[in-house]
Parts: structure tokens; C-alpha cells; sequence
């Protein structure tokens, strides 16, 4: 029953089939005589229109044949479409005349109805005879001649559509089934209302396979009539994104596709994947240049070919579109500046971009670490202006330029005793004894960037002066000292100098940065 793309037509015949096999096989009812009748005269209304399509396309492939000239090939065609309506036609005049035999026999029909629904033995005695010389042995040897006849012109058709037990996929599963041969399995025990359902059966696959066969000698002539089964509602808009208070406005048309032929689409020179008849277009949208609203028009091509009166046709698809400039938003705690050789931490995100949103920074004038997060980065100028990149997906964004601030000096602060010092008091010389020098961040840059603000003071050197002469020095390495030693040797009037030598500042590494800052400081003695 297979071959080739089936038309809908065709499924529900198939469909039908496997019905048919399923009543067979169960306990003859009333009820169940009923539905083989329905079955029956199903079949027979879509053969009467298959048969009615069948002979269109010998019409078709008539008139092809004279607009084209009447050339040789041509004719030969046409010889062979005539061949096989005949063909087909002398088997299903055959097969009608024994459902005529067999509503005969039976009592004809009386009020729409069959006088003699069941006739079992009518069945047998008409179909299977005495000694296998019935009908049935007849229609196998002649649905034999027609498939092996019509194997000549198409492909699609089987070695044989009177297939035996064993050689029948629903019945070889069937030990009782699978032993019997053709005429058995169809028309053994079987009423006569399901025995015409299974000659309107037969009729339907012989039209199904010489529909085949013709569409064929009519695509050699370019007399192949394309159907459309699928017909659905489509609508075109000027612009997906409308502003309020702006109108919108869109085309709504009737499309539709046939799976009798599947087009070939391109875009841009490449092909391109077809479903269901319709061509899905994919790419990544871009621009270069945006007008004053940042919005640049754009447009796209494709083809679609396809067979028409055996020649291919293409149509051109020309499909207007407008990219947007995507929005890059930069959250900082520090966004109108960042600090030189700082870790600058960003959060930049393109809302325009929703879920597909797959960002990568580049800069210029620094470096950009990417972040755990979508959309965060790290970002360390080494000049004094950086411009930060933002793709997404391999896909140029745009970028966002920021200025570049210099580190603000640490204030150098010293303790004694933990007190800070006042240069105009002084301190007393008994009690000057632990000195500690800090060096603490500027406070706006320590709110803005934490790690960065870890400074300390490493070296610094103190001096017991009197009368401008130095008595005693230390040489301290970190930001704290005990100067007992000054203590002791101090008297009024006396003065202690500090001058720090080295400032160290933690980067967000944790490695040891020089700062260039310097201070003294002359501390009087009472």
C-alpha cells in the first residue's frame, strides 16, 4: 500500500483498509454489517472522484502535448497515458461487474439496504468456487497483469496489490491468516457487504497507482496539475514594534503550499530549509548606519523555484525590514569615570536583546575581563580614555567610551601613642614612644572600588634633633615603630622629624603597587 508521498485522499483510503482487516476479524453483527456497507460506499464515492481526477490528467497531458507541438516524446506520452487509462479502465469494469454479481446473487438492495447483507456461502461459491476456480483466482491473475503492466511506467507501483496471507503485513501476524492465499484471506467466510468493501478496496489501490503513474507522464510534458492541500491565513505587517499613538498597518492574504512539490528556496545564494512548503529565513540583523532615531531600513532576497509546465520557475521574495540600534546600558558605582589601572567593575546589558542577550567585551586603551554573570565585565585602563566593546554572539553591538581618572593620593596620617599628632602642642618627651604612619584612601574612591583602596606605609625614617642636629634616628621598615629609645634620650625643646620614604598600595590582585607619595613631619617636644 506504500509508495511514494500519499495525498490525503490516499491516507484516508489506507486508513480505511486497516478498518476493513479489523472487521474482518470479528463476529458478524448486524451492527458490524452496517459499517461494511458504510465502508463500501465510502470507497466508492472517492473512486467515482479519483477516477473522474485520473481521466482530467490524461485531458491535460492531451492538451500539453498539442500546445507543445506535438513532438515524438510527446506523443509517445501520450500513447503510453492512453494505454494506461485503458488498462485501468477494463480492471475496474471487471471489478464492478463481479460487485454486481455478487449484489445479484444476493437479493439487489430494497430500501437502501441489501436484501441479503450476509451471504456467506453466495461469497464463497461466486469467489473461491469448488476448486480454487473461482473469481478470486481471476482478480489475483489480473491485478498481477495490471501492476506488472504498469511497473513499466512508474516506480512507485508494487510487484502485487493481491497479496496473500504471508504476504500481507496485518495478516502475517496471524498464525490462522498468514497460511491462506489471496482469495482465502479476503473472501473466505465472509459476508457479501464485506466482500464488496474488499473489491472497493481493490479499486481504490488500482486508481491510487495509476494516479501515480500519470502525474508522472504528465510532469514529462509539463501537464502536472499542483494542488494545494494546505491553504492557511498569513499577514504581513509594516513593522512589528509601533509606537502608541502611530497606526499600524498590515497586508492579510490567503497562502498555501502543495505536498505534491517541494520548492527549492535560497537566500543570499545559499539554500534554505523548507517545512511544511514554507522556507524558514534565519540571520543575525546589522547595521552600520542608524538615522536620528537609530533605526536603519534594511532588506532581504530569496528565490523560490519550482516545476510549472515542466520548466522550473523562479519568483524573487524581496522583504523590507528595520534594525533597531540596540540601547547599551552601563550600571557602575563609578560611570562617568573610571580609575587607571583599577579593576572597574561594569554590569552592561542591551534590554532590546531579551533572552539572546550573549555578551563579549573587547577594549581599547585597557583590558576586559569577562564576568561570572551575563553581562558583567571588568575593565582596566591603561590610558586615559577607554572604549569598551559589546558583542553579543559573535555580533558587533557598539561600544561606550569612558574617561580616565588618576588614582587619588592617600593622606598620610601619624599616630602616637594612638593619638594623632598636633604639630603646634607637641608631645611630651617622656611619653613619645609608639608611632604609627598611616596612609588612608581618599574616601570617595574607597566607596566606589574597595579592593583598591588597601594602602601602606613600608618604610619611613625618624630623627632625634637638638639644636638642629640629629642625637638619634631609626630606620623603620612598616607603618609602625617603638621609639622608646627617643624617649630617653629627649628633653625639652628637642624635636622629632619624620620623613616617610615608601608607600605601598594592594590592587584588586593583591599585588603590591608603588604610590609617588612623600611627607615629613617635625613634631616639637615639651
Amino acid at each position: 500500500m506504500a509508495g511514494g508521498k500519499e495525498t490525503p485522499r490516499q491516507k484516508m483510503i489506507g486508513m480505511m483498509y486497516l478498518v476493513l482487516t479489523a472487521l474482518l476479524a470479528l463476529n458478524v453483527s448486524s451492527a458490524i454489517l452496517l459499517k461494511f456497507q458504510f465502508l463500501d460506499e465510502s470507497l466508492q464515492t472517492v473512486n467515482t472522484k479519483t477516477k473522474s481526477d485520473n481521466a482530467g490528467v490524461v485531458s491535460n497531458i492531451r492538451a500539453a502535448v498539442s500546445e507543445g507541438g506535438n513532438r515524438s516524446s510527446d506523443q509517445r506520452v501520450l500513447k503510453d497515458a492512453d494505454e494506461i487509462r485503458t488498462r485501468t479502465k477494463q480492471l475496474v469494469e471487471y471489478i464492478q461487474e463481479l460487485r454486481q454479481t455478487l449484489i445479484t446473487k444476493s437479493g439487489g438492495m430494497q430500501d437502501g439496504h441489501y436484501v441479503q447483507p450476509e451471504g456467506n456461502d453466495i461469497v464463497a461459491i461466486t469467489m473461491l468456487g469448488g476448486k480454487k476456480n473461482g473469481a478470486a483466482y481471476e482478480l489475483k491473475d489480473k491485478l498481477d497483469e495490471y501492476t506488472k503492466f504498469l511497473r513499466q511506467h512508474s516506480k512507485n507501483v508494487p510487484e502485487s496489490i493481491a497479496l496473500s496471507g504471508k504476504e500481507d503485513p496485518v495478516a502475517a501476524k496471524d498464525p490462522a491468516q498468514r497460511r491462506k492465499d489471496f482469495a482465502e484471506l479476503n473472501f473466505e467466510e465472509t459476508p457479501m457487504v464485506a466482500a464488496l468493501a474488499v473489491l472497493s478496496q481493490k479499486e481504490s489501490e488500482v486508481l491510487k497507482y495509476e494516479a501515480d503513474a500519470l502525474q508522472q507522464m504528465a510532469a514529462k510534458v509539463g501537464a502536472d496539475i499542483i494542488k494545494f492541500e494546505k491553504i492557511f491565513a498569513m499577514a504581513r505587517a509594516e513593522s512589528k514594534t509601533v509606537a502608541a499613538g502611530t497606526k499600524y498597518k498590515a497586508d492579510m492574504f490567503i497562502a498555501a503550499s502543495s505536498d505534491a512539490i517541494t520548492p527549492k528556496m535560497s537566500f543570499q545564494g545559499r539554500p534554505v530549509k523548507v517545512v511544511d512548503g514554507k522556507g524558514v529565513v534565519e540571520f543575525t540583523a546589522a547595521a552600520s548606519n542608524y538615522d536620528a532615531d537609530g533605526n536603519s531600513k534594511q532588506q532581504w532576497k530569496g528565490n523560490i523555484t519550482i516545476n510549472q509546465n515542466g520548466k522550473d520557475t523562479t519568483f524573487q521574495v524581496v522583504e523590507e525590514y528595520i534594525v533597531a540600534k540596540p540601547v547599551i546600558q552601563v550600571q557602575s558605582a563609578s560611570v562617568q569615570a573610571l580609575y587607571f589601572q583599577c579593576a572597574n567593575e561594569l554590569n552592561i546589558q542591551v534590554p532590546a536583546l531579551g533572552a539572546v542577550y550573549d555578551p563579549s567585551f573587547s577594549a581599547s586603551g585597557g583590558s576586559a575581563i569577562k564576568g561570572a554573570k551575563k553581562g558583567q565585565v571588568t575593565i582596566i585602563p591603561t590610558a586615559t580614555e577607554v572604549k569598551v566593546n559589546v558583542s553579543s554572539g559573535g555580533n558587533a553591538i557598539g561600544s561606550e567610551t569612558f574617561k580616565v581618572r588618576p588614582i587619588p593620593k592617600p593622606q598620610l596620617v601619624a599616630l602616637v601613642n594612638g593619638r594623632p599628632i598636633d604639630v603646634k602642642r607637641g608631645v611630651p618627651a617622656a611619653s613619645f614612644r609608639a608611632v604609627e604612619i598611616q596612609a588612608q584612601a581618599d574616601e570617595g574612591f574607597k566607596q566606589f572600588l574597595p579592593q583598591e583602596a588597601r594602602y601602606r606605609v613600608t618604610k619611613w625614617k625618624a630623627y632625634l634633633v637638638r639644636n638642629n642636629q640629629p642625637i638619634d634616628q631609626a630606620d623603620i621598615n612598616g607603618p609602625s615603630a617603638n621609639l622608646t629609645q627617643f624617649a630617653a634620650k629627649a628633653s625639652r625643646g628637642d624635636r622629632v622629624v619624620i620623613e616617610v620614604l615608601d608607600v605601598k598600595r594592594l590592587n584588586y590582585k593583591g599585588n603590591a603597587v608603588d604610590v609617588n607619595v612623600k611627607d615629613s613631619y617635625n613634631i616639637p617636644l615639651n
